[in-house]
């Protein structure tokens, strides 16, 4: 697992030296993180100016940006399922990653492989001459040059933090989608909805499609749309999602109306996600048939995805205190005849208190672990001091393994382990259950 964030301090004498021809992927990665000062520098005119010289400013013949604080990986899952479904040629990029870098680059629905990444990371340490790429900088540069080498019908991109100042939004993307928006990363974009809505509206264009996913969508990110002079889209206003059984629902405009069969990811909010996608995918031209075709199959990991039976074991990536209401809801709706054991661990920059609310009661066990993350780690001690009240049974671990693993030796058949906190979080417990062998 290599991402940003993850990683520990390095020093020059640690990886490669520049000079030397050749670096493997994970020597690409950490040499990297020595070419900026900061881990997060936000603004344009790095990225701006490497991209022009590589000539990758039109990754595309189509993109699409999904910015927002919550489901921004599963409305990208939808849009890259759906579009393939018609027959396009697709790429698509996303972060953070959850075992393997590759995966934040995918074409045609695979992952890059090492030989793609480290030539495109090769062209782009020629290009950039003396100007400091942060990490991200470098993984966004790498999807817009394998992108614009491929000859894709439609590049599908997820903007990091934020969006105005994002590096994706060095393109120009023909439709905008922004999802839910809620508090994350405070300390960048604002302490408000408002001021966190008027950041991810950055990413629309004078005149081009906004799709906007979030129902009660705060007056900051719809005037900034306004002032960007979008034409803007809202669910639940102008397009919307309607529920008709177990096995479908509708999507409907005031152009059509289209029966879809229920999305294969689960949680309520995922036919929003999937309204988003369609809402932009029918404005680009495709069909209702692709579409039915890939709401069904669309898929993202760690999105309350089952990984293990008897008992169940579910991941989930939520790592906010709205993300963690959907997770509540999805318990609601999916009781079970146990327990449900909760092994959680969020970064310390997090609202972890706030997360722990939303779940409440549902939680009959917390096994808290810690996770050691260059600038933002926190121990299992430090988190439970930091929540106070915890409203059922909390045991400490030192990381997430030992965690899973505890819950694991006391749950029966009859119960449900849930592992959610972060993207960290599931990548460690996903890890430790491969080592033991366990076929994800």
């Amino acid at each position: 697992m290599r991402q940003i964030d993850s990683l520990p301090t390095l020093h020059a004498r640690d990886v490669l030296d520049a000079t030397m021809s050749r670096r493997t992927l994970d020597q690409w990665l950490d040499y990297q993180l020595l070419q900026h000062p900061k881990a997060i520098a936000l603004g344009l005119e790095r990225t701006r100016t490497v991209a022009e010289r590589l000539g990758v400013l039109r990754p595309a013949a189509k993109v699409v940006s999904v910015a927002g604080t919550n489901g921004k990986g599963s409305t990208v899952a939808f849009l890259e399922t759906c579009a393939r479904e018609a027959g396009w040629r697709t790429g698509a990029f996303t972060s953070p990653h959850i075992l393997r870098y590759n995966e934040r680059i995918r074409l045609d629905g695979q992952d890059a492989d090492d030989a793609r990444l480290i030539a495109a990371f090769e062209r782009i340490d020629a290009a950039r001459g003396d100007i400091p790429l942060t990490y991200f900088e470098f993984g966004t540069l790498a999807a817009l040059l394998i992108f614009a080498e491929s000859a894709l019908d439609l590049a599908i991109l997820e903007v990091g933090l934020g969006g105005r100042l994002d590096a994706v939004n060095v393109v120009d993307a023909d439709i905008a989608v922004i999802t839910t928006i809620g508090l994350d990363h405070t300390d960048w974009l604002g302490d408000t909805r408002d001021l966190i809505g008027a950041e991810k509206a950055g990413i629309a264009r004078p005149g081009r499609l906004a799709v906007v996913g979030d129902r009660d969508a705060p007056e900051g990110l719809l005037n900034a749309l306004a002032s960007h002079q979008a034409l803007v889209q809202q669910l639940g206003h102008d397009f919307d999602a309607i529920g008709l059984d177990s096995l479908q629902w509708c999507y409907r405009d005031n152009a059509v109306e289209w029966t879809l069969p229920m999305p294969a990811l689960e949680a309520d909010c995922q036919h929003d996600n999937a309204a988003c996608a369609v809402r932009a995918l029918r404005a680009l031209g495709v069909t209702e048939a692709a579409c039915q075709q890939g709401i069904a199959k669309a898929s993202a990991r760690a999105r309350l995805q089952r990984v293990s039976q008897s008992p169940d074991i579910v991941l989930d990536v939520a790592h906010n205190p709205q993300a963690a209401e959907q997770l509540a809801r999805w318990l609601d709706m999916h009781p079970i005849d146990g327990d449900t054991l909760a092994v959680f661990a969020v970064l310390g920059d997090k609202d972890a208190a706030g997360i722990v609310s939303q779940l409440g009661p549902r939680i009959d066990h917390w096994h808290l672990g810690g996770l050691q993350v260059a600038g933002r780690s926190q121990s299992a001690a430090a988190l439970h001091a930091r929540i106070g009240y915890w409203p059922a049974r909390q045991t400490l671990h030192d990381t997430v393994a030992t965690a899973l693993a505890a819950a694991r030796s006391v749950a029966s058949e009859r119960d449900r382990i849930l592992v959610f906190g972060s993207f960290h979080t599931v990548a460690e417990a996903w890890q430790a259950m491969l080592d033991e062998g366990h076929q994800l």
